[in-house]
């Protein structure tokens, strides 16, 4: 019963942080689809990608995302570290969400 009380409670502690995580997944793949994100600036892409995590409570600054652009297109990757402290151990979820071609 106790391992069980363990489990739930360090599902609960990191699931969120997977869930945002998902969301900006597919936040950074809807933005990399639009058809005149190749001409922005990288600037401009990386602003929208880093108050967009700010809104999911992650923690990505500009110099976590990424931007790549070719001719037409666009692949913007996302880098970040998430720290979790959990009772007595640091859990640290490394996650890079991408998008584009």
């Amino acid at each position: 019963m106790v391992l069980l009380g363990v489990f739930v409670y360090i599902t609960a502690s990191l699931a969120p942080y997977f869930i945002a995580n998902l969301r900006l997944q597919r936040y950074v793949e809807e933005i990399t689809r639009g058809a005149d994100v190749a001409t922005w600036p990288p600037e401009r892409v990386q602003g929208q990608v880093v108050e967009r995590a700010r809104k999911l409570g992650l923690p990505v600054q500009a110099s976590d995302v990424h931007v790549e652009t070719v001719q037409t297109a666009m692949r913007v990757t996302v880098r970040y570290l998430v720290r979790v402290d959990l009772p007595g151990y640091t859990v640290k979820l490394h996650f890079a969400p991408s998008g584009g071609r």
